[in-house]
Order: structure tokens, then C-alpha cells, then sequence
């Protein structure tokens, strides 16, 4: 086996397949990258660990047949650190061979054997802009869980109808929704899958090379429903999915609000760093809206405190309410606009942040993120 490749077009591939390699392989082979030639002058990179796999599909000028399995994180190091030239390589006996203008590497090669089978894609279903969808995840998968003893919370819920497909992820102190537009193959098609939040943000971010991405995914009751598949330009990627079980969330949604307040995004956001640094870790950020102006507090009189007014555009009953400064900080982060929205019910009850003044203040926003208040003391 051999081939020849633009070293800037094979380390890129590499770095991307080798992302899904484990950092602590439960065998051996599961380290490796495999390599394959084929007869029509393509060269296939894959990586799989019986959760996630990759596979990145590159044309090549000139190659011979054959397969390989290298150390995937040593073949990321080396391709990056290549001068800007051709690359080739070539299979001798158990060794594999990278020569790039005067560099020479010689790597190990692993028993292909050994190498497990990559998953076939799931029946395509359907396709969404890629930016679209990259910033979608983002949004949602800052409010998934951390705790990996709780695996329903750490992951994503895809809830497809017809053509809205809507991303769903909380860790029971937030929640964060976002509702999108994709075009399905099938005009009635309906799927739930529950996807790991971290694989998915990983996965999205690194597809918006190509215009859009394919979703791969079995309807509802349809076969293959343990696994989801995404693909764009080159590149597929499968995971599998979790348990779909998820709290009943649109309950928790209020749709009416006795208060709502707009602050410029970038003063709030900088505010309540400035004010969360006497916070302690578990003590709050507390918000007195009054008028036109919020009054943003932290602190105690035992303890260093901080204070700090913003004006706001502000309607409804006078509200003093407390939140997490790092929830309330990535929510804000989230939005994506210059003005963010307080919806507020009452201050012991979840507020809902949203991203600019709608116009038309019935319509539900495309992206909401429930954030629960702490208690104060009285």
C-alpha cells in the first residue's frame, strides 16, 4: 500500500478522524487509525471505540491498494508538524513509512484484524444548513450535565416533526430549547433520539466546513434506532444514542410572564463578572429590578461585597430574584444578540432569557433558556 497527498489536506483529515479516538483505549487496537486505499483512487481514514466513529474520504492522485493501522494520535502529531509539501506513504512489512521533502517517519503498524468493523450509516433523513445547525447545539448543549452518573442529563434531545426539528438539554438548574428549520427527505417524518451533548458539539462544530450537514437517523419505531449518523463533504461521523428517556420539559416553559426586563447584552455580561467576584462559589448574584435600572449584588455584610447599577428597559412588578452567576453568564453567552430579555413570573419561580425584543411579544422565541433562581434568605 501507498499514496501520495497535499500534506495540509492529510493532516487536516487526520486531526478531524482523530478526534474520536479515546484517550484511554479499553484495548490496544482502539488507539489506531485505520488507513485503506481503494481501487477507484481514494484514500479512507476511520476511527471507531464502539461509541463514535469517523471517516474522512479524500481523492488521491496516485495510490496502490491496501490497508493500514497506525497509532492515530502519533499520526496527528506527525502530520501537523510536516513542511508544506507532498506527503507520501508507504506500507513496508509491519512498518509504515511518512516521508514529506527531507522529514522521515517510521511508524508501528497494529494487526488490521483486529480493528472492529465501523457501523453502516442509518437511512438518511434529511439536511439543515451546517452553521445553522453548529450554532443550534451550542446553544442548547451548554445547559447538558456534566455528571456522567446521571446519562440521561448529559445529553441532547433531537425531537423531529415534519421540518422543525427541536434540540432540547438540561442539568435540572437550566434548560436550554431551540427550534430550527431543516429540510426532511420524507415531508412527514417524526424521530426523537437523546444524543450525547459533547459528542454532538463536537460533532457539529467540526462539520461547518461543508454547506450543509445530512442527518442519518430511523424514524420513529423504525430499525437502527440506537444510532444517528451525520455527514458533509467528506465526512460521516456515527454515535450511539442514549436511553430516550428525558423529563417532560415543555411543562416546565411558563408562557405567561408578570415582568420582563431588556439590558444591552455586553454591559450585563460584564457587570455581573465584575459583581461575581466576591461571590462564592455556591453564593448567588442577586438582581433588584426597579424602574429603569437593576441593581446587581453579591456578597454579605461578613464578607467582601459588590454593588453595581445598569439601566434597563423594564416592565411589569418590581422583582428582586438570584441566580448562579455561571448559569446566568452562559445562558448570556448563548443568545446571540446585542439585547438580552428577562421573563420573569415571580422570584421564586424559573425565569426564561432570550435573545433580543421580539416583534411580536406573543410569539415564542426560537431559542429559550430556563434558568432556576436560588432562594434568598430573608
Amino acid at each position: 500500500m501507498m499514496f501520495r497527498v497535499d500534506r495540509d489536506v492529510l493532516a487536516e483529515a487526520v486531526a478531524w478522524t482523530a478526534r474520536s479516538l479515546p484517550a484511554r483505549p479499553s484495548v490496544p487496537v482502539l488507539a489506531g487509525m485505520r488507513l485503506e486505499v481503494t481501487e477507484d483512487h481514494q484514500l479512507k481514514l476511520s476511527g471507531f471505540d464502539y461509541e463514535v466513529s469517523a471517516e474522512v474520504t479524500l481523492d488521491l492522485q496516485t495510490g496502490e491498494p491496501g490497508v493500514v493501522l497506525v497509532s492515530g494520535k502519533l499520526l496527528a502529531e506527525i502530520t501537523r508538524a510536516l513542511p508544506a509539501q507532498p506527503v507520501d506513504l508507504v506500507v513496508e512489512g509491519a512498518k509504515a513509512v511518512v516521508t514529506c521533502g527531507s522529514a522521515r517517519f517510521t511508524l508501528l503498524t497494529m494487526p488490521v484484524e483486529d480493528y472492529p468493523s465501523l457501523p453502516a450509516m442509518p437511512p438518511a433523513a434529511g439536511r439543515v444548513g451546517s452553521d445553522v445547525f453548529a450554532a443550534a447545539v451550542a446553544q442548547v448543549a451548554t445547559a447538558a450535565g456534566k455528571d456522567e452518573t446521571l446519562p440521561m442529563l448529559t445529553g441532547v434531545r433531537m425531537e423531529i416533526e415534519g421540518d422543525t426539528v427541536t434540540l432540547a438539554a438540561t442539568d435540572r438548574y437550566r434548560l436550554a430549547v431551540r427550534e430550527l428549520k431543516w429540510q426532511p427527505d420524507q415531508p412527514d417524518f417524526q424521530a426523537i433520539a437523546m444524543i450525547p451533548g459533547r459528542t454532538l458539539a463536537d460533532t457539529a462544530k467540526s462539520l461547518v466546513t461543508g454547506a450543509e450537514v445530512e442527518i442519518a437517523l430511523s424514524s420513529v419505531g423504525g430499525t437502527g434506532e440506537g444510532m444517528i449518523g451525520f455527514s458533509s463533504s467528506g465526512r460521516r461521523t456515527t454515535t450511539r444514542l442514549l436511553d430516550p428517556e428525558f423529563p417532560k420539559y415543555r411543562s416546565l416553559l411558563p408562557t405567561e410572564f408578570s415582568a420582563h426586563a431588556d439590558i444591552p447584552t455586553s454591559s450585563f455580561v460584564e457587570a455581573v463578572k465584575r459583581v461575581a467576584l466576591v461571590a462564592e462559589r455556591n453564593t448567588p448574584v442577586r438582581l433588584a429590578f426597579r424602574g429603569a435600572e437593576v441593581v446587581l449584588e453579591a456578597g454579605s455584610g461578613d464578607e467582601a461585597q459588590a454593588v453595581e447599577v445598569l439601566p434597563v428597559e423594564f416592565e411589569g412588578e418590581d422583582i428582586n430574584i438570584a441566580f448562579n452567576h455561571q448559569f446566568l453568564l452562559e445562558g448570556l453567552g448563548a443568545i446571540d444578540s446585542d439585547v438580552a430579555r428577562l421573563n420573569f413570573t415571580t422570584s421564586t419561580k424559573p425565569a426564561i432569557l432570550t435573545g433580543g425584543k421580539p416583534v411580536d411579544e406573543h410569539a415564542i422565541a426560537d431559542y429559550r433558556y430556563l434558568i432556576m433562581p436560588i432562594r434568598l434568605s430573608s
